[in-house]
């Protein structure tokens, strides 16, 4: 029989240092008043100098530990989505649970770009669900300051810094995750990229010079996938378990343009207050965006045992990914 798995605590991490958008005013050609009509963001968290994607993956993954009362050693998987890794190999998440003292768990990267947190739980969910585990821990982080071109305005202004995670484990039967939905279209790799780096376009004097590892957006075309995406990624999933827009309680985007998250919340009727929004605060943080979304609301009490949630999301690949759940964090005991 397989079990019901769910979200047992939550946690989020962020770098200290903010960029306002006047700070951006003074580095390239653009206007607060630009940015904030086009997008909604006003400042975002950049990661210092010497901090890493582990580093903040490791402050959310301890805070979701605390909040579950799970203990390292009783994590049986570590996944990190994530575009931003320390390193190429080993993998982050090798970094994290070591850190966290976490020796018995299993551990790999995932990389999804922007939906690579909804990637991470609906695969975590599949091992606690058929028992091969018991306890994940999935953190979405990522450092895209590290390879934003600070001279595009286009996309420089779009993005931030920071880390969220989810313990994920067994509770009671009619709780918990209810549905995925994941999908992609790799005919649209070509409009959210990072050229270089890999095997296809190694480093070299030139591709440094000519800033090929650096984010490269197509943004009309992107816009316009993802207002459609959205939208649909999420009925499938409340399709999937005969639910509708009506049965929503939350709806928690993925925090990239206040004209997306908008369209989703006109096409589904909902009230301002029934959807979780802080992108005017952190800009675009991909994979971190939607868990640090969550902890947030959770932890101001927003979010509570029963609530219908809808996680939603899309990003480079292309790809996209929903989850339905009824949220409860009571784990269920062992049989």
């Amino acid at each position: 029989m397989m079990r019901s798995v769910g979200i047992l605590g939550t946690g989020a991490h962020l770098p200290e240092k903010v960029l306002t958008n006047f700070d951006l005013e003074k580095m390239v050609d653009t206007s607060d008043e630009w940015i904030v009509s086009r997008t909604g963001i006003r400042e975002r968290r950049i990661a210092a100098d010497n901090e890493a994607s582990s580093d903040l993956a490791v402050e959310a993954g301890r805070k979701a530990l605390e909040a579950a009362g799970i203990t390292p050693d009783q994590l049986d998987l570590i996944i990190v989505a994530t575009v931003t890794p320390d390193m190429m190999f080993p993998a982050t998440a090798c970094l994290v649970q070591d850190r966290l003292g976490a020796s018995k768990a299993a551990t790999f990267d995932l990389s999804a770009a922007c939906t690579g947190f909804l990637y991470g739980i609906t695969t975590a969910a599949q091992f606690i669900a058929n028992g091969i585990y018991r306890y994940a821990l999935v953190i979405g982080v990522d450092c895209l300051s590290k390879i934003i071109n600070w001279e595009d305005r286009n996309t420089c202004v779009l993005f931030g810094d920071g880390a969220g995670a989810v313990v994920l484990g067994p509770v009671e039967e009619g709780y918990g995750f209810l549905s995925f939905d994941l999908g992609a279209d790799g005919s649209g790799g070509n409009l959210l990229l990072q050229p270089a780096g890999g095997s296809r376009i190694p480093a070299t004097v030139e591709s440094v010079e000519k800033k090929l590892h650096t984010i490269s957006m197509t943004g009309g075309e992107v816009f316009k996938f993802a207002v459609r995406v959205m939208g649909n990624a999420a009925e499938e999933a409340l399709k999937k378990v005969g639910m509708t827009k009506d049965d929503i309680d939350f709806l928690v985007p993925h925090q990239a343009n206040i004209r997306i998250i908008d369209a989703a919340v006109k096409r589904f009727g909902l009230s301002e207050d029934k959807v979780i929004v802080n992108l005017d605060r952190y800009g675009n943080m991909s994979s971190a965006s939607i868990p640090v979304a969550l902890d947030e609301a959770v932890r101001e009490g927003r979010i509570r045992e029963g609530d219908t949630l809808v996680l939603v999301g899309f990003g480079g690949g292309l790809t996209w990914g929903a989850a339905v759940l009824k949220w409860s964090t009571k784990e269920k005991q062992r049989d």
